[in-house]
C-alpha cells in the first residue's frame, strides 16, 4: 500500500507531500489543485509503460507542465531558483519510487522538442529513501542496481554485503521500470514495474445518448471495465458469474429499491437492463438517465472481481442525484476493503460520507499561492527525501 505521495513543481503543486491511506478522499473548491494531484497519480503510473514522457509532451511539454508561480506571492511564500525540475515520486510498506524530469539537452537539433528527459530515478525499500535502502538508481543515461549480497539476500536486506552493478544506459525518454525489470537481475523493478501497471484509472466515463455502454456490445469475459465504459454489460455479467453479485445486488438496491438488475443476450451481444418497480419492463442501457447509467458504471468499476493495487476515480459524483451519493460511498468503501482507494471529489456531501465510513480526508487549499494541504505544515509531513541530480 502507498503510505506517502510526492509531487514537486508540477502546475500548481510547489511542494506537496501527503500521506495516503487504504482510502484517501481529495476533496477541494475549483481551481486548487485536486486536477494536478490526479494527474500525478497517472504519470506514475506511465512510467511503468514508458509513458510518462509522451503523456508530459501532450500536455504540451514541459514547459508548460512546469510550476510558474511568482516569488514572494501571496501568502509570503517564496519558491527556490531552481524551478525547472519536475519531481513525483511515492513510496509504501515495501518499495519507494521517485522520478525526476528536466529539459531535454541529448540533442537540442531534435524535432521532439516536447519531450523531457529523465534525469534521475530510484528505487529503494521501505518507506523513506536513504542510502542503505536504495536498490536501483539512474544519473542520466547510466543506470545501476544493487546487487544481492552473496548470502542470496536481497539488495535492500540488512545484510550489508551488497555491491551495486552497471546495469546499462538508457535513452532520455525511457524508464528504468520498462527498461530493465528483470526477474534474475532487478526483481525489484518487476515487481515495483507490475504493481504500477496494475493501477487503475475511471476520469469521467461516458453516459452521453452516444457513449459506448447504452449500446449492445459483443459479450466476452471482462474482470476489468473499459476506461470509457464500453464493455459494462460484460463487466455487470463477469461480476454475477465470477465476482460477487451479492454486492452487486445490495448496490443497485440501495441507489435504487426494489430494482434488479439484468445482463440480456442476443447472438452473442450483451446489454444492460434495469427492472424497476411501476415499469412494465426493462429499461434498456439506452433508456437510462445520465445518473442511473453512471452509477452502475461505478459498480463495475468498484466490484472489479480482479481488483487493483489501486484505484483512482475522479469526481465520480459527476450526473449522480444527491440521494445516491450514501450508496456510492458504501461502494467506494466495499472497494477499499479490498484495495487501495483513491476519490478526487469536489462535492461536500460525498467527501463527508466517505469520511464518516473510515476514508482519511486530503483538503486541498491555495491562496494566491501554491496548493496546500488545510492544517497540514512542514512537521506533519509524512517523511520525504527526494533523491539529488
Amino acid at each position: 500500500m502507498i503510505t506517502t505521495l510526492a509531487v514537486e513543481n508540477y502546475r500548481s503543486l510547489r511542494r506537496l507531500v501527503v500521506p495516503l491511506d487504504r482510502l484517501t478522499v481529495v476533496t477541494g473548491g475549483n481551481g486548487v489543485g485536486k486536477s494536478a494531484l490526479y494527474r500525478a497519480l497517472r504519470l506514475l503510473a506511465d512510467s511503468a509503460r514508458d509513458g510518462a514522457v509522451a503523456a508530459l509532451a501532450r500536455e504540451g511539454g514541459l514547459r508548460s507542465a512546469l510550476w510558474a508561480g511568482e516569488p514572494g506571492g501571496k501568502g509570503g511564500f517564496a519558491p527556490r531558483e531552481d524551478t525547472t525540475s519536475l519531481r513525483l515520486g511515492f513510496a509504501g510498506d515495501e518499495f519507494g519510487y521517485a522520478v525526476d524530469f528536466g529539459h531535454p539537452q541529448s540533442d537540442p537539433g531534435s524535432m521532439f522538442a516536447l519531450d523531457p528527459e529523465i534525469k534521475r530515478e530510484s528505487v529503494w525499500s521501505g518507506p523513506v529513501l536513504r542510502p542503505a535502502a536504495l536498490l536501483s538508481e539512474r544519473h542520466g543515461p547510466a543506470v545501476r542496481l544493487r546487487a544481492a549480497d552473496p548470502g542470496g539476500a536481497s539488495a535492500g536486506g540488512a545484510s550489508g554485503g551488497a555491491e551495486w552493478t552497471a546495469a546499462g544506459t538508457l535513452r532520455p525518454y525511457e524508464s528504468m521500470l520498462a527498461e530493465l525489470a528483470d526477474p534474475h537481475r532487478a526483481p525489484e523493478l518487476l515487481l515495483l514495474r507490475e504493481t504500477l501497471r496494475s493501477w487503475r484509472f475511471y476520469d469521467h466515463v461516458r453516459t452521453d445518448a452516444a457513449a459506448p455502454a447504452r449500446a449492445p456490445r459483443v459479450g466476452t469475459r471482462t474482470p476489468v471495465l473499459a476506461a470509457d465504459g464500453a464493455d459494462l454489460a460484460a463487466a455487470l455479467q463477469t461480476i454475477r458469474e465470477i465476482g460477487d453479485p451479492k454486492a452487486l445486488d445490495d448496490a443497485v438496491d440501495s441507489a435504487f429499491p426494489g430494482s434488479r438488475l439484468a445482463v440480456t443476450e442476443h447472438g452473442g451481444h450483451f446489454e444492460v437492463a434495469l427492472r424497476q418497480p411501476g415499469v412494465r419492463r426493462p429499461l434498456r442501457a439506452a433508456e437510462l438517465s445520465d445518473g442511473t447509467l453512471r452509477y452502475l458504471l461505478w459498480a463495475a468499476a468498484l466490484l472489479s472481481p480482479r481488483p487493483p493495487a489501486l484505484l483512482v476515480l475522479n469526481e465520480p459524483e459527476t450526473s449522480l442525484h444527491p440521494e445516491l451519493l450514501p450508496s456510492l460511498a458504501d461502494l467506494v468503501r466495499t472497494a477499499a476493503e479490498r484495495t487501495q482507494t483513491v476519490v478526487v471529489t469536489h462535492a461536500a456531501p460525498l467527501a463527508a460520507a466517505l469520511a464518516s465510513r473510515g476514508g482519511r480526508t486530503i483538503e486541498l487549499v491555495r491562496d494566491g499561492g501554491p496548493t496546500a494541504v488545510r492544517g497540514q505544515g512542514l512537521l506533519d509531513e509524512p517523511a520525504w527525501h527526494w533523491p539529488g541530480r
